[in-house]
């Protein structure tokens, strides 16, 4: 059994950033990931997936873009490119090909990390694994003999049956898939459910900056009155594309409804080729709008007060989306729908972590990332202090915390905190 400091589980980005800061303290460390760095970028996503951030905010500890394009997105695999570059340019100690197969506290005080090439003993874990665990599968659903497909499962249209396509979710990755589909000439149906409508551009400038400007993704847990609505908040309706057809461009239900693809309500039950939907589609699209229009109303607030009127350009809001008459029923096989591909979102799933720190959802329970276990720490996932702790750009606040904490059993600014680097360096 090796022996170590700390074990980091994961390669993605919230996994090198605390590798990145491990280094800069000095403290012995490995990385363990199942595949290659940045590996869920490359098998768990589709073929044309872009980031939902601009590259300005791919930035890491100590790394940020410095590419041509700094309002552009990179594709997921040029992103998994970038982590590649990040992890070499510090020497990030990365064991590919390595699964963790369980941790279990020893009788020492320390952890043994198990994985299927040897064990290592290690006085803290930390765990990069990200947000995304398990699809989660709405109650009621069984394919039969139509084929259900996980939107991590989907790489591009032409490796589903031919015929048309029931995608189940309007969250990010929802509207997305359906808009490919829909421009590869299937027949699409889109059921909706709690979706979060915004315009990719508003007044001139990415989405993005205006969360970030107005403070929307510094907001920390401790700021909402409800941590486990916030943290199951749907992601925003957005796409990130590149080049002249797709700048700007919204990708709403009110974009996906006027390329024809039908919507609607949440699914109810999937059964003997027989799908039901929810009859609150209307109340539903309401409360995203209502919830958009609070936010850019918030950005025009700030606009004023920053006196930044004559720098960006005047008010251009959506226009309002009304639905009626979508069916509460579908005969699957009358209707032509051969596949049925979720993009219902994932939930928490560690099944190899044994020690005793998860909630009953599966989730690892924590504060700014420390867990009750004590040297078990856990970065990257949702809202997990900050409203950003999910993106790419909002990990390194979390990884500093934890890293300062496990250095110094201190959170930054705090008595007996050690300063970590944190320096911003050019790429």
């Amino acid at each position: 059994m090796h022996s170590v400091d700390t074990v980091v589980v994961g390669a993605g980005h919230a996994g090198l950033a605390v590798s990145r800061l491990l280094t800069d303290a000095g403290r012995d460390h490995v990385v363990l990931d199942r595949g290659d760095v940045g590996e869920s970028w490359r098998s768990d996503r589709w073929d044309s997936l872009h980031l939902l951030t601009p590259n300005w905010m791919s930035r890491l500890p100590g790394w940020y873009y410095t590419g041509p394009h700094h309002d552009g997105f990179l594709s997921a695999g040029r992103f998994a490119c970038h982590l590649e570059r990040y992890a070499a340019s510090f020497g990030a100690p990365v064991h590919g090909g390595t699964t963790v197969e369980r941790v279990l506290a020893a009788a020492d005080g320390r952890y043994d990390v198990h994985t299927d090439r040897g064990s290592w003993r290690a006085r803290h874990v930390v765990v990069a694994t990200g947000p995304h665990g398990t699809q989660a599968v709405p109650e009621g659903v069984e394919g039969g003999d139509i084929e259900v497909l996980s939107s991590s499962r989907y790489k591009n249209p032409d490796q589903l049956a031919p015929g048309g396509v029931l995608v189940v979710g309007a969250s990010s990755s929802g509207v997305q898939i359906a808009d490919e589909l829909n421009r590869s000439g299937r027949d699409v149906t889109l059921a909706v459910g709690r979706h979060t409508r915004m315009p990719r551009r508003y007044r001139g400038m990415d989405v993005f900056w205006w969360l970030e400007s107005t403070g929307r993704l510094s907001r920390t847990i401790d700021d909402v009155g409800d941590p486990m609505a916030a943290r199951r908040e749907p992601s925003l309706q957005l796409q990130g594309r590149n080049g002249p057809e797709h700048q700007g461009r919204d990708l709403d239900l009110a974009t996906l409804s006027a390329q024809g693809v039908r919507l609607t309500g949440r699914l109810r039950a999937l059964r003997g080729g027989r799908a039901g939907f929810g009859a609150g589609l209307t109340v539903t699209v309401t409360a995203a709008e209502r919830q958009m229009h609070r936010f850019l109303d918030a950005v025009d607030q700030y606009v004023e007060r920053a006196g930044l009127s004559s720098e960006v350009l005047p008010p251009d809001r959506p226009q309002p989306f009304t639905v009626t008459g979508w069916p509460t029923e579908l005969d699957l096989a009358r209707e032509g729908i051969t596949t049925v591909l979720l993009a219902t979102g994932f939930r928490p799933h560690h099944p190899w972590l044994g020690v005793p720190v998860t909630a009953p959802d599966g989730a690892i329970e924590q504060h700014r990332g420390v867990t009750a276990a004590p040297g078990l720490y856990v970065v990257g996932q949702r809202f997990q202090h900050r409203r950003d702790s999910g993106f790419i750009d909002g990990a390194r606040h979390d990884a500093h915390a934890v890293v300062a904490h496990l250095t110094a059993g201190a959170f930054p600014g705090e008595a007996g905190s050690d300063a970590v680097g944190s320096g911003e360096a050019v790429a």
